[in-house]
């Protein structure tokens, strides 16, 4: 059975996912806010700034209308930057039908809130119950996706209908959907990998090779763990798609954002010069700021993250932050 389905962002995320839902011969609404690139997306049917040579079908519907794309919806997509999120969602409370589900595509935690993104969307719909947030997460870079190549993720909620409903809604022979009632653990996954991400790419911008990589990744997922623990996750989520496998992916790949500007920091470039360059937003540098406000709060040891922090707000040299991970006292390994 076909659903109507609004995506709130058409950014390389948004339109990827508007991409596998077409396929599956849905009804396909999709919301840009900006005039001009809502019409360039409507002459050319390409997202040229994100998946460049990828055709948008023309079954597709784009709009600049908020009203449009939400009103009597079924499912309501948010493929937002996490830092809007809020602001678009108050918006969408006089028009989000009650029976919406709707589905966060998106990564990341809040700034001084450390809310994650079902919390966010939850404080600002009060109609919206927990069971009808489902959280998309998973090793899923849009470039792939939007060209079927085979990806594989999971779709989490309090709600087992309501994930259900949302895996029936993706699954295609290129995209496959596993359900999870770990919420919490889900998202911290999906956020907090992007941290490491951006350790990932200091290690190559700095050509320190593969065997520290690794080791940062398997380190950085026992930080993950750590937090998600004492925030109430299920420990072995993180050793899920949502954990491990999107760990693996934003670490290793050349699509991966928050990677990059790990990389072009090493290579002696500013933060505030990188973001100003970048088309698309890396979640990981705000999500170092809670992440490190977190653990701190529950006292939990992050140094991989603290390192990360100094590197980004402080000026530290990254050479500096490897060398001081390096020459920590030595201990026993550890698991969470």
């Amino acid at each position: 059975m076909n659903s109507e389905v609004g995506i709130l962002g058409a950014g390389g995320w948004g339109t990827a996912l508007a991409i596998a839902l077409a396929h599956n011969h849905h009804d396909v609404t999709l919301w840009e806010f900006n005039p001009k690139i809502k019409a360039q997306l409507e002459a050319t049917r390409e997202n040229s700034v994100f998946l460049p040579g990828i055709s948008i079908p023309e079954d597709i519907k784009i709009t600049q209308d908020l009203t449009v794309a939400v009103q009597d919806k079924a499912f309501v997509v948010i493929a937002l930057p996490s830092h809007v999120i809020r602001s678009v969602a108050e918006k969408c409370q006089p028009i989000l039908s009650d029976q919406c589900i709707l589905v966060s595509g998106s990564k990341g935690l809040e700034n001084m809130t450390w809310k994650r993104i079902s919390e966010i969307l939850l404080e600002s719909l009060p109609n919206l119950t927990p069971d009808r947030v489902v959280v998309l997460s998973g090793p899923s870079h849009a470039e792939e996706l939007a060209r079927k190549r085979p990806t594989v993720i999971v779709a989490a909620s309090e709600g087992d209908i309501s994930s259900r409903e949302v895996q029936k809604l993706f699954m295609s022979p290129f995209f496959r959907i596993y359900t999870s009632d770990d919420v919490i653990g889900v998202e911290l996954g999906g956020a907090l990998k992007n941290v490491i991400a951006i350790a990932a790419g200091i290690i190559d911008g700095l050509e320190l090779g593969d065997n520290l990589k690794a080791a940062l990744i398997n380190r950085g997922l026992v930080e993950i763990t750590r937090l998600g623990t004492a925030l109430n996750a299920n420990s072995m989520t993180f050793a899920g798609l949502s954990g491990m496998g999107d760990l693996i992916v934003t670490c290793t790949s050349r699509h991966s954002r928050n990677r990059f500007v790990g990389e072009e920091i090493a290579r002696g470039k500013g933060l505030r010069q990188i973001l100003k360059e970048m088309v698309m937003v890396a979640e990981g540098v705000r999500t170092t700021q809670s992440a490190l406000d977190l653990s701190l709060h529950h006292k939990i040891d992050m140094p991989i993250t603290t390192e990360v922090f100094h590197v980004l707000f402080e000026d530290k040299s990254p050479r500096q932050a490897v060398s001081d991970l390096m020459t920590r006292t030595a201990k026993a390994e550890d698991w969470g």
